[in-house]
């Protein structure tokens, strides 16, 4: 066998690689939880959850499995009023079909993948406006739905500029 011997796997090798195989969830549920607090409304936390989810779904998927995409689904209807289940019901199909779509999504440019997340956030918030028709027995005002996806799509450029950045940062750690 030639090349580099495969170097040894010890204790701090192993706790490193799960540090960086748990950022962008970590990263995302840190998120989850001050965003209401920074911009004092609730809304905010679906609106920052579905393009992280989105995002590590697109570009680093092995980083954020279904039972991470469940997880910050849960933390996410903790901290909203919306019906229990929307938000990780919500976060589940984004994450399914983002990862469906990875391999077309992750080769096009910013604008195509945004584009992309605009379909998604117009299907989230359909999703949700039509769950809370259904566990409400009565149709909701659709403004909260549009508004939940006008600030989800709005947010996305600050929010994918981020990860980015430290997707970036994780790609290099991962090449040493």
């Amino acid at each position: 066998m030639k090349g580099r011997p495969a170097p040894r796997t010890g204790l701090l090798r192993q706790v490193d690689g799960l540090a960086r195989a748990l950022v962008p969830t970590a990263t995302t549920a840190v998120l989850l939880v001050l965003a209401p607090v920074a911009a004092g409304l609730p809304g905010m936390v679906p609106a920052v959850a579905l393009p992280c989810v989105y995002f590590w779904s697109v570009f680093r998927p092995a980083a954020m499995p279904p039972p991470a995409a469940f997880g910050l689904g849960l933390l996410t209807d903790l901290l909203t009023v919306g019906p229990f289940g929307a938000g990780t019901l919500t976060l589940l199909l984004t994450h399914g079909v983002a990862v469906r779509w990875r391999g077309f999504l992750a080769r096009q440019s910013f604008l195509l993948v945004w584009l992309a997340f605009c379909a998604f956030a117009a299907a989230a918030a359909a999703l949700g406006w039509g769950l809370q028709a259904l566990l409400g027995w009565k149709i909701p005002p659709a403004a909260p739905g549009l508004t939940q996806a006008g600030l989800s799509i709005g947010l996305y450029p600050l929010i994918a500029l981020g990860l980015t950045g430290l997707h970036r940062a994780l790609q290099q750690a991962d090449a040493t």
